[in-house]
């Protein structure tokens, strides 16, 4: 019997050394842009059968213990990446998301990905050290690309933040229609409210409110996240309900809770008595006042939103002695325990929608429909408890903090993150670092420091 079993378990141990052998085998070209050579990568090692909404479920999910552990990784993939988009942008030549670059970059660093489950029965999903070299230097090539025409200085242009531009280009006479009408309180129900009331542009761009006081004293049942650099997010409002700032504009007046006007045509009214408004408008809209041009001239004045020249702003363009040694070994930090894969960019944050852990609804209590996030638009499980990711610009004057604004000061906010995006705790003097960088990041709107 013992002679039978030497040739089989020979067998065995001859497929599992040919399964490591093409596993850590690569089909990658010999040459190709950066850009060519990441496709392979995501091609080759079947990442798109749990980074798609479209993926084909395979047959032998119909056996009781594998199908699960298949819709379990389906599931989670999808939540974490949806890889579609990022591939169709790579073969168009056109960028991807901050955030889906620090991601593929962090997994290759840290060679977490496939799921051990996953390459026990995919061998050739394992990534070999070719792949893996080939996605962080197509991650430091798309980083540097990024940051063209950026102010940063040489040395910095392959960081995964870099510096906000000091504008962006506008229309003046649009803009300056805009910044009339955000402070207007005549697009309110009972003229009592304008944009201003919630992003008060003295305190950050936002009303430091858990939430919102709207029309009549009511209260709304999601924290207001600040107007200030929203022109650089992908999308606005935590679930990303509206495409632009133009569509934005367009919510909180006609909202029962928030401005309350009864529609478009009754603010249109007051605003047509106004001679003088109803003149600026003629000038810079042919077809005079309409809820379209309103909302138009308000993302128009948003656009100026912007407030550059921060501590960070100022370090990362060669000026080493703006921050301090502690702000930036938090930088450091902040890198090192992945905050800057989604809070990444110009904006640290504002370019992809991801999930909050379930573990901080469990620690928090009391699920509410703003905590499924994008699951109320998207009406996808796996969009459930997904948020827009706010920007870190100016966070240390936005608190309370969260969309549910259950989150009192920076570093409890901080150290909330951690345990529940990060897994991980560090000791006060680290978090304590975290937060100075944070600190740092306070810009300044029209030559003053935002307090």
């Amino acid at each position: 019997m013992k002679k039978k079993l030497i040739p089989l378990i020979a067998l065995l141990l001859a497929v599992v050394l040919l399964g490591v052998f093409v596993a850590h085998s690569t089909n990658l070209p010999e040459s190709g842009t950066p850009d060519e050579l990441v496709q392979a990568v995501l091609l080759e090692n079947q990442c798109l059968a749990c980074h798609n909404p479209d993926a084909p479920v395979p047959f032998y999910a119909k056996i009781p213990v594998a199908g699960k552990l298949i819709a379990y990784d389906m599931f989670a993939g999808l939540r974490s990446i949806n890889l579609n988009a990022p591939l169709i942008n790579l073969q168009q030549g056109k960028p991807v998301a901050d955030s889906v670059r620090e991601k593929l970059l962090r997994v290759a660093e840290k060679n977490s990905m496939p799921p051990l489950q996953y390459t026990a029965v995919h061998w050739k999903s394992w990534l070999t050290e070719a792949e893996r070299q080939a996605i962080i230097d197509w991650a430091m090539y798309a980083r540097q690309k990024a940051a063209q025409g950026l102010p940063s200085a040489a040395e910095f242009k392959k960081e995964p933040v870099q510096p906000l531009p000091d504008k962006i280009d506008i229309n003046p006479q649009k803009a300056a229609l805009g910044k009339i009408l955000y402070f207007d309180t005549r697009l309110s129900g009972d003229n009592t409210l304008s944009c201003a009331s919630c992003h008060d542009l003295k305190t950050g761009g936002v009303d430091r409110s858990k939430y919102s006081k709207g029309i009549k004293g009511q209260f709304g049942d999601i924290n207001a996240p600040t107007v200030f650099n929203a022109a650089l997010n992908f999308c606005q409002f935590w679930d990303g309900r509206a495409k632009n700032l133009e569509e934005q504009a367009g919510g909180p007046p006609l909202n029962p809770v928030e401005m309350g006007s009864k529609d478009w045509d009754q603010i249109i009214s007051k605003l047509d008595k106004d001679a003088a408004l109803k003149a600026q408008f003629a000038k810079v809209y042919p077809d005079g006042i309409t809820a379209k041009n309103i909302t138009n001239a308000i993302a128009e004045f948003e656009l100026t939103l912007l407030t550059p020249d921060s501590k960070f702003d100022r370090y990362l363009k060669g000026d080493k002695a703006a921050m301090t040694k502690d702000e930036i070994e938090g930088y450091e930090l902040f890198k090192e325990h992945g905050c800057a894969t989604c809070h990444a960019g110009v904006n640290l944050g504002g370019s992809s929608f991801e999930y909050m852990n379930g573990d901080y609804f469990a620690h928090r209590g009391n699920i509410a429909k703003p905590d499924l996030g994008r699951l109320n638009q998207t009406k996808s499980p796996v969009d459930e408890h997904k948020f827009k990711t706010p920007t870190l610009r100016n966070v240390a004057v936005t608190a309370p903090y969260y969309h549910d604004g259950s989150v009192k000061t920076l570093k409890e906010a901080t150290e909330l993150m951690l345990k529940h995006q990060s897994h991980t705790s560090l000791p006060d003097s680290d978090v304590d670092k975290i937060v100075k960088f944070l600190e740092a990041l306070t810009g300044k709107y029209e030559g003053e420091l935002l307090k």
